[in-house]
């Protein structure tokens, strides 16, 4: 049982000390949840912050269900299991994608505030998350990161189930998920306080982390 994201993220940051100082190093967070997981990562190891956008395809009725993925660069993993019980449409499937397309172009804009996205080419990347419980997230993630051709991929959170952290394996370099209880039930489940993110604490912790590499909010680059 975590304390808090604040709590976790320190934690992650202990397991990830083999990093810290590297001149190469980029912490990517995925919103909201995986922020202040990721501001403390990356305050710990003494790296840049940013953010990677992805949104999760719930189930029409059942939305905590996610049948898939979308992430940045168009982007779109299915969690095909969950697809062919449930028989989803394809249809269904790209109406859920038109919509959280453009929430994530509406985050991509409200985190960034006009800046670009840092550069990704030949950099150790650690993709952090506040927990893995489907992996479907994670891995829209980790699959649009690669097309960016990073040295390295990690994935880094505090808890997860096992399964999906073992899934992940496929996809990255490295996986580092500090605890998989079971049974799982969910994320949640392992912190005491897990109170929603909301933008304006995503904004304000990249903001936080960038004056601390020396910036007023531009990302830096090696």
């Amino acid at each position: 049982m975590f304390r808090d994201r604040v709590q976790a993220g320190r934690a992650l940051a202990e397991a990830l000390e083999v990093y810290a100082g590297r001149p190469d190093l980029l912490v990517l967070a995925l919103p909201r949840g995986g922020v202040p997981v990721g501001f403390e990562v990356a305050m710990g190891l003494g790296a840049p912050l940013d953010v990677f956008l992805v949104r999760k395809l719930g189930v029409p009725g059942h939305e905590e269900l996610a049948m898939g993925a979308i992430a940045s660069g168009d982007v779109r993993v299915l969690n095909q299991e969950v697809v062919d019980e449930l028989a989803i449409p394809e249809s269904t499937i790209d109406a859920v994608a038109r919509r959280e397309s453009v929430e994530l172009a509406r985050r991509e804009r409200e985190y960034r505030d006009g800046r670009s996205a840092p550069e990704m080419r030949g950099r150790t990347i650690l993709l952090v998350d506040d927990g893995l419980a489907t992996g479907s997230t994670m891995r829209a993630a980790a699959i649009a990161l690669r097309m960016r051709s990073p040295a390295a991929v990690i994935a880094a959170v505090p808890v997860g189930a096992a399964d999906a952290c073992q899934a992940i394996r496929r996809e990255v370099t490295r996986v580092v998920c500090l605890s998989t209880p079971e049974p799982f039930v969910a994320v949640g489940a392992w912190f005491a306080d897990f109170a929603e993110t909301s933008d304006g604490e995503v904004r304000d912790l990249l903001a936080r982390a960038a004056r601390a590499r020396g910036g007023p909010g531009v990302m830096p680059t090696p």
